[in-house]
């Protein structure tokens, strides 16, 4: 089994090509650069370190660095781990590939100077939030990184807003990341606002914040009740899966079956190909169950090694979309 990766937004906003506007977005501390993270830490950016978070921050000014490492919820807080590179007096990089920040939608990091005093940001940064240890709050702020959803001019789905242009600001907030109220700030365009993402294979709510005010999206029809009474609109972004069978030349009839669309042994008929047989589904994000149907016979597929028993007790082959 093989997978092609397209993109799908399965509501009323507009797909996005390479043309799009770029993000003027105020996120401190790293940025994203193809399939890699880059961890950037200037001097300038920050006015203040502490040893903890409990004890009163001291001036940068006073400080001398030595050395400067990445310390977050990806890699248990460690003060050593992470070392960035050097890049000019001020400027310190480090680049990971995005694919070992896995799962989660947003991690919080901040920048450890000489395996001692913790870089302190400002509250204006849109992408802090307050950090916290063993429960309670401390009298810091951590960095929020943005993997799962994270604004690209060459981002997957764009969200626009019309109207509101007298407005000083709007922000989107969501479920792909944790509603956060500051970090994604759409930018003003003729007739509206606007913001591209990257966006994960998944189902998300999600509203607008214009000056303090929520709001659902008023073009967007799906929309689903929140906790407060109110409406979150919906989007799905779905991606286009092509499974592929080898060999059973001689078959006359080969059906793709799975849990995304209840075992139906008739809806999906797979294409002969010079080698085997094809189809393409659109899957939304998670593990999904599949086998296939030569003839009447039901087989799991034969070059996936991604095996489970489901809760009747057959095993299924298993593919996962992220």
């Amino acid at each position: 089994m093989r997978k092609i990766v397209h993109y799908i937004a399965f509501i009323l906003l507009i797909l996005v090509g390479t043309s799009a506007l770029c993000q003027n977005q105020n996120l401190k501390g790293y940025r994203i650069e193809g399939d890699e993270v880059v961890f950037t830490f200037n001097r300038n950016d920050y006015q203040s370190v502490s040893p903890d978070g409990f004890k009163p921050s001291i001036p940068f000014e006073n400080l001398t660095i030595d050395n400067v490492v990445v310390a977050g919820q990806f890699n248990n807080w460690s003060m050593h781990r992470w070392k960035m590179k050097k890049v000019d007096e001020n400027t310190y990089e480090l680049r990971k590939k995005l694919s070992d920040f896995t799962d989660a939608f947003s991690w919080e990091f901040k920048f450890v100077i000489n395996h001692e005093y913790w870089a302190e940001p400002s509250a204006q940064v849109s992408n802090t939030v307050q950090a916290t240890k063993d429960g309670y709050h401390l009298n810091v702020l951590n960095l929020n990184l943005f993997t799962g959803a994270y604004p690209s001019k060459d981002g997957n789905v764009r969200f626009r807003l019309k109207g509101h242009e007298d407005a000083k600001e709007v922000i989107l907030a969501g479920s792909f990341n944790k509603w956060n109220e500051h970090a994604f700030k759409m930018y003003k365009i003729d007739g509206g606002w606007e913001i591209i993402l990257q966006l994960r294979p998944n189902d998300y709510q999600y509203r607008y914040i214009v000056d303090g005010l929520w709001m659902e999206d008023p073009t967007n029809p799906d929309r689903i009740t929140n906790e407060f009474g109110e409406y979150n609109s919906h989007i799905s972004i779905k991606e286009n899966v092509t499974f592929i069978l080898n060999g059973y030349p001689n078959a006359e009839k080969v059906i793709l079956a799975g849990s995304f669309n209840d075992w139906n042994e008739q809806q999906i008929e797979m294409s002969k190909t010079k080698t085997g047989w094809t189809a393409t589904v659109l899957l939304s994000g998670g593990k999904h169950h599949y086998k296939y149907i030569v003839d009447g016979n039901w087989i799991v597929d034969p070059d996936n090694p991604v095996k489970e028993y489901d809760d009747h007790g057959y095993i299924n082959s298993v593919m996962m979309v992220k």
